[in-house]
């Protein structure tokens, strides 16, 4: 008899993760030695927003401690997009960066540079927290999955990446073919700092922090879709290809001022 329950959400690793148990086994990243050990030491100093490793790595694949909870996969429910979601994702992300500034990680680890902070950093940052990797329970997000694109670099750098995703941060038109366009991007960016409780140097700084990530962001999925990937050509080809792209980086580079004023106010 087959215990596999196939786990659906995301794009890069469709079809590839599995649940039997109360374990997970997936396609296991590059730097998976240097994470499972930066996992197991943040368990150990009591967070518990992550799973654990549930063994060594082995035919290319990991065995994860399973997380229940609610994930969000589209298309999205409503509660998804509700402003107590978007709260408690930057609370929890708050507590995930307090955790990972107090545990060691390895910096000299073969970290993946796909959504890396181009500075760099002083702690380990999720970088790609969006809604598939996002456990809800009691209608809050209480665990953070799938740490494929973890790299050093700032907390603001991960804040940005992950605005993007719980904002939404899209253009009108974007967000109106979406059926998003009553998400009000200056307030819920407001919404989602206050929360975190983002300090003022770094609200500032935030706008600008978030058109350098959307480059990056535009740059992955350029390479992924140069490579003839299946999983990201046809999302790419039916979403709007790169005219939705210079759409938005020219929307964000034109709302900037906005932005910094609100986040100031």
């Amino acid at each position: 008899m087959d215990d596999r329950e196939l786990l659906t959400g995301g794009l890069a690793n469709a079809g590839a993760v599995v649940r039997r148990g109360d374990a997970v086994e997936r396609p296991a990243p590059p730097h998976a030695g240097a994470l499972h050990g930066f996992l197991t030491r943040l368990r150990a100093g009591g967070f518990a927003g992550a799973p654990v490793p549930l063994g060594p790595v082995a035919d290319g694949r990991e065995r994860l401690e399973f997380l229940p909870g609610e994930v969000a996969v589209p298309p999205y429910p409503a509660w998804a997009l509700g402003e107590e979601a978007l709260v408690s994702v930057a609370r929890l992300l708050r507590r995930w960066h307090a955790a990972s500034a107090r545990t060691p990680f390895d910096p000299a680890a073969d970290w993946p540079t796909e959504f890396a902070d181009p500075e760099g950093g002083p702690l380990l940052c999720h970088n790609d927290v969006c809604a598939e990797n996002v456990v809800f329970r009691a209608g809050g997000a209480a665990a953070l999955i799938d740490f494929d694109f973890a790299a050093p670099g700032r907390p603001l750098w991960d804040v940005a990446l992950a605005a993007r995703y719980w904002v939404p941060v899209l253009d009108p038109t974007t967000a109106a073919e979406t059926d998003r366009a009553r998400l009000e991007v200056p307030h819920r960016l407001v919404l989602f700092a206050d929360a975190y409780g983002l300090p003022p140097g770094d609200r500032l700084a935030l706008p600008s922090v978030l058109e350098q990530a959307t480059a990056v962001c535009r740059a992955f999925v350029a390479r992924r879709v140069a490579a003839g990937d299946t999983a990201f050509t046809g999302y790419f080809e039916a979403y709007g290809g790169w005219v939705r792209w210079d759409r938005l980086q020219s929307w964000l580079a034109g709302q900037r001022p906005l932005l910094e004023r609100e986040l100031r106010a």
